[in-house]
């Protein structure tokens, strides 16, 4: 664990030292969301696919649908924990109504959605499902963290994190 946080710290101390501090602990925090969204995708998928939706007989058509639920309800659980621990120091009295940040959340997280909707299914071809789905959430994780920070919940007057 130390040398997965010393190489962390190297590759932090080569971003601009204003965005330290936010690759330090609002990413983490990010992560933490991050990672209990994964519990529900990696959930949600395994339901759907084994259980929820065995009456579509073709596994990549059954895939397809399991994907598109589990994303969605790790998306809302996202948003909402996002929101209310990430980047709660960005929520002011004039920001705009839930529904209309929760639509910027899942415009912003879009290139992320579609990454890893197709880096599952590719990857599904060599891989269990499961395992393809994991990667391709790690690697969808910083598109999704930086459209986030710099269009969702990005300071007043449109810049982004400190």
């Amino acid at each position: 664990m130390a040398h997965l946080r010393g190489i962390f710290e190297r590759l932090i101390s080569r971003l601009p030292a204003r965005l330290q501090p936010m690759a330090r602990w609002r990413f983490v925090k990010f992560g933490a969301v991050g990672a209990s969204g994964t519990v529900i995708n990696i959930a949600v998928l395994y339901a759907c696919q084994e259980f929820l939706l065995l009456h579509i007989a073709d596994f990549h058509t059954r895939l397809n649908y399991s994907i598109g639920m589990a994303i969605t309800l790790a998306t809302i659980s996202n948003f909402y924990f996002n929101r209310r621990l990430t980047w709660r120091d960005r929520q002011v009295e004039a920001s705009p109504p839930v529904v209309v940040l929760f639509f910027k959340y899942v415009a912003a997280a879009g290139v992320s959605i579609a990454i890893q909707s197709l880096m599952t299914k590719s990857l599904s071809l060599y891989l269990h499902y499961i395992l393809a789905n994991l990667l391709a959430i790690g690697l969808s994780s910083v598109f999704n963290f930086v459209a986030n920070d710099r269009l969702t919940f990005r300071r007043s007057g449109g810049k982004g994190a400190p």
